[in-house]
Parts: structure tokens; sequence; C-alpha cells
């Protein structure tokens, strides 16, 4: 019996080695993997210097070099970033940083008065303080990005003050969604008996929607200033395109955005009848603040009748502009009410709803394995926080790597569908024009490797939307 025990207990070691170096090496493997498809994307970076002929009439040389050269500080920035994260992260699991986390909880219970028999309270302790380490090795990257990045190329409007007053406000609003959700989820998958993950999975359902319907009226604006969009031309035109495609719109705003970033965008958001949609300020050329100081620098009055402004100002103005004009604001929400006229939104749900209870189910299938536990340092206790970090976040990243690429392609095609979808309102001329004004705004590259943009763009490529877009257009 002595013997087949030390055998067992070899195979189990065995086992455990065997789970804690595939996870490792799989790790690798995707950061490789992405080094690669990044270090192809930035040789596109480096050699292409001029427009291209298929561009010319698209993007001006002055433009084009701005935009290469803020992606190749990107790309730069984006290296180094992802090499200290994959080294931190591989350092983290080979010097036991997890259970020395949990145990270092585990004290902090102790000296509050809660024993080893309060797991809940002591993964809340665990949650706040991996948090807390994450936010804090994040910090200086974040800082560098925006304050050396973005503030070269033109895009930050932060001070060091708003962004540090933003940075710890996030992190509240994070930990007063983060620990109660996660407690309640702990606590059903302690009581749920056999079915757990049933309760587990629409427990997370329910949340998700909650949040979605909360989010841009109570967490939104702790961050930013969200103000109804003024009666006039764009807000009627905007309520009558709605109404032809019986989209059930209620209000329309515009975010101060400018006060963070020059990065433009707009979305909707809502359920059933209660239908809003969201444009930032920099999406809108008469709304973008850089327009009001471009026009302040030049000595323009928004409303003169043009004497005494060399043509030289003029063209400066018209090539510094930022934003869109109506018509083609109207056909960028065109496209993304396609999304929701084409069913792209509750597809999406239903994606993500399955695939979240198929990982609950394998999670009900894989959390009694002790040798998962012990593969990451927990030999004396399986728990269930622990758990899910380990299936969800290391036993499962094969299958999210697959997943992930999956819908990025459906994403492309998604997009494609959206754009046909503004065309059929007539809107093909004024969407790519503003396609053109967006990629410029954000000093978009308009030149990628198909490999890199095959494995990463959720949008597909500029040059094969406009050409999606040119036929109708010349139509």
């Amino acid at each position: 019996m002595g013997m087949w025990a030390s055998l067992d207990a070899m195979w189990e070691m065995s086992a455990e080695k065997r789970i804690f170096g595939a996870v490792l090496l799989f790790s690798w493997t995707v950061y490789l993997w992405e080094t690669f498809l990044a270090r192809r994307q930035r040789r596109i970076y480096k050699t292409t210097t001029h427009v291209p002929l298929e561009l010319g009439q698209i993007m001006d040389s002055e433009t084009f070099e701005k935009s290469r050269l803020y992606q190749l500080d990107k790309s730069t920035f984006s290296f180094w970033s992802g090499l200290y994260s994959e080294i931190e992260g591989t350092l983290i699991l080979l010097f036991g940083g997890i259970p020395y986390l949990w145990r270092l909880s585990g004290r902090f219970c102790g000296y509050a008065g809660f024993g080893p028999e309060y797991e809940i309270t002591q993964s809340l302790v665990f949650l706040l303080l991996a948090t807390l380490f994450s936010a804090l090795t994040g910090l200086p990257w974040s800082l560098y990005n925006t304050f050396v990045i973005e503030e070269k190329h033109g895009f930050n409007q932060q001070t060091l003050g708003f962004f540090m007053k933003d940075a710890i406000k996030k992190f509240i609003v994070t930990q007063c969604i983060l620990l109660p959700v996660s407690s309640l989820l702990l606590y059903i998958i302690k009581i749920g008996g056999d079915y757990f993950f049933i309760y587990a999975w629409l427990f997370t359902l329910v949340v998700s929607l909650v949040l979605v319907t909360i989010y841009a009226d109570y967490i939104a604006p702790l961050f930013d200033k969200f103000t109804p969009l003024p009666e006039g031309k764009l807000k009627q035109e905007i309520e009558i395109m709605a109404k032809s495609i019986d989209f059930p719109l209620t209000k329309v705003y515009v975010v101060q955005g400018s006060k963070r970033s020059s990065h433009s965008n707009a979305y909707f958001y809502g359920f059933f009848k209660n239908k809003r949609i969201v444009l930032f300020d920099t999406l809108l050329e008469e709304y973008s603040v850089l327009n009001k100081d471009i026009q302040e620098e030049s000595g323009m009055e928004p409303c003169n009748d043009g004497e005494g402004d060399s043509e030289e100002i003029k063209a400066k103005v018209k090539n510094k502009k930022q934003g869109c004009k109506n018509e083609e604001v109207l056909a960028v929400l065109g496209h993304e009410l396609g999304h929701w006229k084409l069913g792209h939104t509750v597809k999406n749900i239903i994606i993500s709803q399955m695939n979240s209870f198929l990982c609950f189910f394998l999670f009900a299938v894989l959390i009694g394995r002790k040798e998962l536990f012990a593969a990451f340092g927990f030999y004396d206790s399986q728990p269930t926080l622990i758990g899910l970090l380990i299936i969800f976040q290391f036993i499962f990243s094969p299958y999210n790597e697959v997943l992930s690429f999956c819908l990025t392609v459906l994403s492309r095609r998604f997009e494609f569908q959206a754009d046909a979808f503004a065309k059929k309102l007539g809107k093909a001329k004024d969407l790519y024009s503003a396609l053109i004004k967006l990629n410029k705004d954000n000093l978009g590259f308009p030149v990628s490797d198909w490999l890199f943009s095959m494995w990463h763009y959720s949008h597909p490529p500029l040059l094969e939307r406009l050409q999606a877009l040119k036929n109708s257009k010349q139509d």
C-alpha cells in the first residue's frame, strides 16, 4: 500500500507541475505571438514613409506622417509595457505571489477578528489588495502613456491633478461594484448545491444587464459631464432618422470628452423602449474645443465676413479643424443604429451569455480537482475565489484566445453590415467623408499588415471600408 501511495503522490506532484508548466508555456507563447505580430506592423510604420497612391485623395502627407510617428510611439510603448506585464505575471506565479497574498489577506482578517471560516471576507480583502497592487504597478505606465505619448501627439487634455483624482475615483467606484458583486457570487456558489453554476450564471447575467442600464445615467456622469443636445437642426434630424427605422429614442446627450482627450466617439445604450444616444463633443465640429481654440489663435470670429483673413490662415484652420459636420454625424449614427436594427447588440449579448454559462459549467466540473489548486501553491485549502481565478484566467486561457479571435472576425463582419445599412439610408457619401475625418482626427494609420489586422482589428481597415462604400457613393 505504501508503494502505491508513493506512486500516487508522485503522480499528483507530476500533474501539478505539468499544469503549472503548461500555463506558463502558453502565456509566453501568446506573448511571443503578439510580439511577432506587433513587429510585422511596426515594420509597416517604419517603411511606409510616403502616402500610398490609393490614399492620395484621402490623406495629406502631413497627417500621414503625424499618424505614422504616433503609431510608432504607441508601438514602442506597447512593447515595453507588454514585456513588463508578462515578466511581472511570470514572477508572481514562480514566487507564489497568489498564495502569499491570500495568506496576507487572512492575517488582515485575523487582526479584525475574522477567522479562516470567514472565507468570503478573506476573499474580499484579497480582491482589494490585488486590485490595489494592479493599480499601483500600472500607474507609471498610464502616466507615461497620457503625459508623454498622448501629450506629444496633441491628444491629452488632462492636468496631473485631474488625472490622479480621476484614477482614485475609478478605483473607489470599481471597489463599490466589485466587492458586493463578488461577495454575492461567492455566497451563491457556496450555497447553490449541485446546480450552483446555473444560479451563478443567472446572477452574473442580471448584474451585467443592470450595469449596462445604469452605467450612462449614474456611473459615467461621475467622470464626465453629460448635457442634453440642444434643440436645433441636428437633434431634429437625429430624431427623424431614429423614427424612420423605429429606434425608440428618448434622449440625445453630448458628453464633454474633450476635457480628457481629443479622441472622438459615439454610442447608444438602454433596453427596450428607452434608448439614448451619446455623442462626444470632439465628434461634433461645432462643439469641438479644439476648433474654438484654433479660431482664437487665428483671430477669426465664428461669424465674421472673412475680411482680414488670409488664404493661408483659412487653409490652416480647415486642415486642423476637428470633428464632423451635421450630415457626417448623422451618417456615423446611421452606422451605429444599423448595429441595433440588424440585431448585432442582441447577438453579442447572446454569445456573451452562452460563453458565460459554458465557463460556469466547466468551472463546476473542475472546481473539485485539488491538483489545480496545488499547482498554484494551495495545498491545504481550496478557496472558491482562487478557484475562479485559476480556472477562468489560467486554465481557460487557450479557449479565451480562440474565442477572442472569433469575436474579432465577427465584429468586422458586423461593421461591414452596419456600413451597408448606413448606405441604405442614403448616407454613403457622408459616411465616406466622416470615416476619413475620424481617421485623421484620431491619427489612425491607414496601412496595416494583413496578419496583424486579421488578429487584432475589431473594425475593418479604413481602405476596405471606403472601398465598400465607394460604389454607392459614386452612384
